[in-house]
């Protein structure tokens, strides 16, 4: 251990040049990453500074202004290589490029085997991920960050790495850019919801990873019906993904006043503008809770079997709506692991969020917390 601390010591006083993050996935993750870039960036103003990405989540990042080169990871391809010839050159050519790009510092925040073995092959000596990470990454780390108990945060746990680097603390920022041209799309998108541009959309994002972390369609049919039945001047939204397309149809077809159904229709992009544009998120422990609030956004989390202290929105356990029950967190991903029936969601009422919803709408509304600027690209 003195070896590691003189180590440390060393570390907050060099000026690396050549720098590759490493956070291929999910999109919340990704999100829970951007203060560590944008610390690295001001530590090193004039280093060259790429990000090591899932190739379906790059375009969240495409021309970041803090990012030199992105660096996509096609694991769809290269889970091909063992049969696929042409999938194992390409994987070959990849790892060449981490070696020809000659990083001297790389940051593994995924902690997996395989991201752990791409700061390894790259070739630097110096070589930063967590302690306790999982299969085995740790071997191939030169500097090993603390693991965080139950309670700490994604990024926090992740900002330690910057006080290994000698970076003063200073309140995280999250620099998620959002292009003219991804405005003007979602105000096309919108056109239907708010012809005159008089009403405040409220986005209802309902998919999420793990089916424990759902709260029923029905549920949020009825929360829409509620808000349509009380008051005009919100149109309702659905956003998801391509894989939440029938969701997002069921929830639809059970309201009142059919909602304004994005779901599959919008590139990652346009799903971070239009939550920017919204006066209200309503979602699960999910990647539209992290980028509501990155963006600075009213936000209501519902919660079932997550720790939100730890997985929820960064500093914003007000918006968390749950059940607090003696089984809650469990972090169990399936019912049939559940034996008090998904209580922590199934009884979570519509009334419950409805009330969040209404205290939401009442306050005054913020701005976008983006902190890089929009281009025109």
């Amino acid at each position: 251990m003195p070896h590691q601390s003189h180590a440390a010591n060393k570390l907050a006083t060099r000026q690396f040049e050549r720098i590759l993050l490493i956070k291929p996935s999910s999109l919340g993750d990704v999100i829970h990453a951007l203060p560590v870039l944008d610390g690295l960036r001001r530590r090193y103003p004039i280093a060259k500074i790429d990000w090591l990405i899932a190739a379906p989540l790059a375009s969240i990042l495409l021309d970041h202004p803090q990012i030199d080169e992105l660096i996509e990871f096609d694991r769809k391809r290269f889970g091909k290589l063992w049969r696929s010839p042409a999938a194992a050159t390409d994987f070959y050519r990849f790892i060449r490029r981490l070696r020809r790009n000659q990083y001297d510092l790389v940051i593994d925040l995924q902690g997996l085997f395989r991201t752990a073995f791409f700061s390894w092959t790259s070739g630097t000596t110096t070589r930063i991920g967590f302690g306790d990470a999982r299969e085995g990454a740790p071997t191939f780390y030169t500097h090993k960050l603390p693991g965080g108990s139950g309670d700490v945060h994604a990024v926090d746990r992740n900002l330690q790495t910057l006080d290994l680097l000698g970076l003063p603390t200073q309140e995280a920022q999250f620099p998620l850019p959002i292009t003219d041209s991804a405005r003007q799309s979602v105000s096309k998108l919108l056109a239907p919801l708010e012809p005159s541009g008089t009403k405040r959309v409220i986005a209802f994002v309902p998919g999420a990873r793990w089916a424990t972390k759902r709260w029923s369609p029905q549920r949020f049919a009825d929360t829409i019906n509620g808000l349509a039945g009380s008051d005009n001047q919100y149109g309702c939204l659905l956003l998801g993904g391509g894989d939440e397309v029938a969701l997002c149809r069921a929830i639809a077809a059970q309201c009142r006043h059919e909602p304004l159904n994005l779901a599959g229709k919008t590139t990652l992009p346009e799903l971070t503008a239009l939550i920017e544009r919204a006066a209200l998120v309503v979602c699960q422990d999910s990647a539209a809770a992290h980028l509501a609030a990155a963006l600075g956004r009213p936000l209501v989390c519902v919660t079932g079997p997550t720790n939100p202290r730890r997985t929820g929105p960064y500093r914003r356990l007000g918006d968390v709506v749950r059940l607090d029950l003696d089984c809650s967190p469990c972090y169990l991903r399936r019912l049939d692991q559940c034996p008090h029936n998904h209580r922590c969601m199934a009884e979570l009422s519509v009334e419950r969020v409805l009330d969040a919803i209404r205290v939401a709408l009442s306050q005054p509304i913020a701005a976008s917390m983006a902190q890089a600027p929009a281009a025109d690209r």
